[in-house]
C-alpha cells in the first residue's frame, strides 16, 4: 500500500489544540548539464505553476520539473511517434474520465460483455485490461494477513506480532484524537461564524475579534493556530476528515486480524494456479478509489485539449489492471497483472505500489523475469516511508534485487519523489531512497492530476513521480521503438540532471546529505536531455555508458 497521509501536526486540547520522428531527426539542441548555478526560487509558485510544475524546466523557472514542455517545444513539435501501450497496475480506474477516455487500451479481439473469452487470452470481456480483484476493496497489510492465515516463517510472524501489537493501538488513538480535534474545531468554527456573522472570514476577521468570555478566547486561539495548517477552517476540517477517514480504515481493514477482503473474490489468493477469478472490467468501485486514475492522468492524460491538464506523454494507450486494493496488494494478483500486461502488448508497467513483507515475493520475481523477457519495462515507485532502503530491515516490495547487491535484471527503474522547491528540500520528505535501490528521482510532491467523476486534485508520493518516469520512457519508445527496455532505463538514468547540493533527507535536517548520495544515478529525470540521448544512441552517436553512474 504505497500511498502518503500527510498528517496535521497537533497539540493537546487543553493546550489551545494544537524529437523527432520514428526516423533519424538532427538536433540543434543541446542536452543541460550545469545546475548548480541555477538560482534557489524565492517567489511562490502561481497557481498555473503549482498544477504543471512536474513539466517545467530547472534553467527557465527555477522548479526542478523534468522539462517536458522544453522537450515538446524544441525536439518533439508536432510529431507524433509510435503509439505505446503503458499498462498501470493499479486500483481501478475511472475508464470515462474526460481527460482519460481518448487514451485508454482497447482489446480489439474481445467482444464487450457477452461474457466469454473471445481473444482466447484466459480473461473474459477484457476490453480495457483486467480487474484482479474482483468486487472487492478494502484489505489487510500482508504482515496482517499473514497472522489471521499463518503463513510465512516463524521470524517473520514474530516480526509481524510486534508490529501489530504497536500500529493498531496507534490507529485507534489516532482516529479518537482526530474526531476529538474535529469536534472541537468545528464548534469553535460555528460559534465565530456566528459571532462575524458571515459563513466565510479570514484570519485577519479572526484576529478582529475581541473576546467577551473564555470560550470565544479559546475558540479563537483554536482557529488561529488551525490557520496554520490551511488557507480557511473548512480546509482545515476537510483535512481532519481525511484523518478520520484513514485511520479508521487502517483500524477497521488494514490492521483488523478478523477482516478478510478477499472473501468476495473466491479464490486462494495464495494458490497461483487457483484461476480463473476476477472480471474484465478494471473501473473504479468507488469515488474514493483514485489512486489508479491519478496515476494515469500523470502518464498520458490527453494533451492540449483544454481541460484538466497534461499528461507527460502524447501517444499511449493506457492498459487499466486492477490489483491494488485499498490495503496491501497480493503477491498472486501483481505477479499475474505483470504476466498479463506482457502478453497483452504493455511495453511499460507502471508499478506505483510496495510492500514490507511478501510471503510469495518469488512469484513477482519471476514475473519481473518474464517481462524482461519480452523487453517489458517496469516503473516502480520507492516507497513513501522516508527510509533508507539500503538499511536491510526497511524493505520494499517488489524489488529488482532480491533482497541482494546484486540486480537480477535490468528492465526495473526504482523512483524517489522530489518536491518543486529546488535547493535543500527538493527531496520530498516522504520519499524513500538509497544509493543502489532508488534510480532515480522525479517530481512527486503536489501532484495536480485527474480523479474520478471528472475531477482533478493534487496528490503527493513517488506514487506520482514514478509514472512522471513512465510518460518519459514511453516518449523514448515511442520516437525510438528499437531501443531496448534496458536501454530506456539506462537513457534516463544517465540523461538526468546531476547537482552537487546538499539535501535533506525524511524531512529531517540532521540527515542532510548531498544529492549524489541518494539514488543510484544521483540525477533527477529530465526528459529534455533523455530524448537526446536516445536519438544519439538510436543514431550511433553515442553509447551507453558501462554502469548506471
Amino acid at each position: 500500500m504505497n500511498r502518503t497521509y500527510n498528517k496535521l501536526a497537533f497539540f493537546s486540547v487543553s493546550a489551545a489544540l494544537f524529437l523527432m520522428g520514428c526516423g533519424s531527426t538532427a538536433l540543434v539542441s543541446t542536452p543541460v548539464e550545469n545546475i548548480d548555478a541555477v538560482p534557489l526560487k524565492v517567489s511562490e509558485l502561481t497557481e498555473a505553476e503549482k498544477k504543471h510544475w512536474g513539466h517545467l524546466d530547472l534553467i527557465a523557472d527555477t522548479i526542478p520539473g523534468m522539462s517536458v514542455d522544453k522537450a515538446y517545444n524544441e525536439i518533439i513539435r508536432n510529431k507524433k511517434g509510435k503509439t505505446v501501450v503503458v499498462a498501470v497496475l493499479d486500483s481501478g480506474m475511472d475508464l470515462d474520465h474526460e481527460d482519460l477516455n481518448g487514451v485508454l487500451w482497447t482489446n480489439s479481439d474481445e467482444i464487450p460483455n457477452n461474457g466469454k473469452d473471445d481473444d482466447g487470452n484466459g480473461y473474459v470481456d477484457d476490453i480495457h485490461g483486467y480487474n484482479f480483484l474482483g468486487d472487492s476493496y478494502n484489505e489487510q497489510l500482508e504482515y496482517v494477513r499473514m497472522l489471521r492465515l499463518n503463513i510465512g516463517d516463524a521470524s517473520e510472524r514474530a516480526e509481524a506480532r510486534l508490529l501489530l501489537d504497536k500500529e493498531y493501538p496507534e490507529a485507534v488513538q489516532n482516529k479518537q484524537q482526530y474526531e476529538q480535534i474535529f469536534q472541537v474545531v468545528k464548534g469553535a468554527d460555528e460559534l465565530v461564524r456566528n459571532e462575524l456573522g458571515k459563513e466565510d472570514y479570514t484570519k485577519e476577521d479572526l484576529l478582529s475579534i475581541e473576546p467577551k468570555t473564555a470560550q470565544m478566547e479559546q475558540s479563537v486561539a483554536v482557529l488561529t493556530q488551525m490557520f496554520t495548517y490551511g488557507d480557511s477552517i473548512p480546509d482545515v476540517l476537510d483535512e481532519l476528515e481525511e484523518g478520520i477517514k484513514y485511520f479508521s480504515e487502517q483500524a477497521n481493514y488494514n490492521l483488523n486480524k478478523d477482516f478478510n477482503g478477499r472473501a468476495p473474490v473466491g479464490d486462494d489468493p495464495y494458490d497461483i494456479t487457483d484461476v480463473p477469478y476476477g472480471n474484465g472490467n478494471p473501473k473504479n468501485m468507488v469515488e474514493s478509489e483514485s489512486h489508479g486514475t491519478h496515476v494515469a492522468g500523470i502518464i498520458a492524460a490527453k494533451r492540449n485539449n483544454g481541460i484538466g491538464m497534461d499528461g507527460v506523454a502524447n501517444n499511449v494507450e493506457i492498459m487499466s489492471i486492477r490489483a491494488v486494493p485499498n490495503g496491501d496488494e497480493y503477491d498472486k494478483d501483481i505477479a499475474l497483472g505483470i504476466r498479463y500486461a506482457v502478453d497483452n502488448g504493455a511495453s511499460i508497467i507502471n508499478c506505483s505500489f510496495g510492500k514490507s513483507f511478501s510471503p510469495k515475493a518469488e512469484w513477482v520475481y519471476d514475473a519481473i523475469t518474464y517481462a524482461a523477457s519480452k523487453d517489458v519495462l517496469i516503473v516502480h515507485a520507492a516507497g513513501n516511508d522516508g527510509e533508507n532502503l539500503e538499511v536491510p530491515e526497511n524493505r520494499n516490495y517488489p524489488n529488482d534485487d532480491m533482497e541482494s547487491d546484486q540486480e537480477f535484471v535490468d528492465n526495473v527503474i526504482t523512483v524517489g519523489a522530489l518536491s518543486s522547491n529546488y535547493g535543500s528540500e527538493m527531496v520530498a520528505s516522504f520519499s524513500n531512497y538509497g544509493k543502489q535501490r532508488v534510480d532515480v528521482f522525479a517530481p512527486g510532491a503536489e501532484i495536480y492530476s485527474t480523479m474520478p467523476n471528472r475531477e482533478y486534485e493534487f496528490q503527493g508520493g513517488t506514487s506520482m513521480a514514478a509514472p512522471a518516469v513512465a510518460g518519459v520512457a514511453a516518449l523514448i519508445r515511442s520516437f525510438h521503438p528499437d531501443l531496448s527496455a534496458s536501454q530506456v532505463k539506462n537513457i534516463i538514468m544517465q540523461s538526468g540532471l546531476r547537482t552537487t547540493r546538499s539535501v535533506i533527507v525524511a524531512g529531517d535536517e540532521t540527515k542532510s546529505t548531498t544529492f549524489d548520495k541518494i539514488s543510484k544515478s544521483g540525477k533527477m529525470v529530465n526528459a529534455y536531455n533523455a530524448l537526446i540521448l536516445a536519438n544519439n544512441i538510436s543514431n550511433g552517436k553515442t553509447t551507453l555508458e558501462s554502469n548506471s553512474k
